[in-house]
């Protein structure tokens, strides 16, 4: 990206405009999920100095990989071992870089996830048009699933080896595939959010 992806404006902002720099994807997703969760995990690797100040002034926990070069993966098992550690047995699970749903969306993801133990569900994940995407809703089963895959591992393998398990509830949200890992992404996505209003 060429820049920290944590810190872009959200809502996104077209080239040459300025926004409020309280309002990033970092603060976008704590807003998003406090609304539904107890407290909100970030996990930061070298930006941790950066994203601290953000973080606490709008209500979240940090905490630091000391390993981030191991990948994103170590970064998730950071963050579960935190939630656990604090007494939590079930997580929101989401990447930094992915648009939040709509409060509607969430709302209907955590009723599903509320649900999910009478079907012997371990999850709940949202979907839309066949494709899968952020926050993955996750039970204490599927949080251990997570902490003891080997690091090598990945949450894509873990969750595909667990599929059976998680539920896919349809969302309307049209952002819910989009990640935003480049310059070019940010920029388009930036066109077409303006474009709206």
């Amino acid at each position: 990206m060429g820049s920290d992806k944590a810190l872009l404006p959200w809502p996104p902002v077209a080239t040459g405009t300025s926004s409020n720099n309280d309002q990033t994807l970092l603060t976008a997703s704590i807003a998003a999920l406090l609304a539904f969760a107890e407290s909100v995990i970030v996990v930061a690797g070298a930006n941790a100095a950066q994203l601290a100040p953000l973080a606490a002034r709008h209500g979240a926990i940090m905490v630091q990989n000391p390993a981030p070069e191991r990948g994103q993966f170590s970064s998730l098992q950071v963050g579960l071992n935190e939630l656990i550690a604090r007494g939590y047995d079930a997580a929101m699970i989401t990447l930094v870089d992915c648009p939040p749903l709509s409060s509607a969306s969430l709302q209907k993801l955590c009723d599903a996830f509320a649900d999910s133990p009478a079907r012997g569900k371990w999850g709940a994940q949202p979907e839309n048009s066949g494709r899968h995407g952020h926050p993955l809703l996750a039970n204490r089963a599927l949080i251990e699933a997570f902490l003891t895959a080997p690091t090598t591992s990945n949450a894509r393998a873990v969750k595909h080896h667990h599929a059976q398990l998680i539920d896919s509830i349809p969302v309307p949200d049209a952002l819910l595939t989009i990640d935003v890992n480049t310059p070019e992404q940010y920029a388009a996505l930036a066109h077409d959010e303006t474009s709206k209003l």
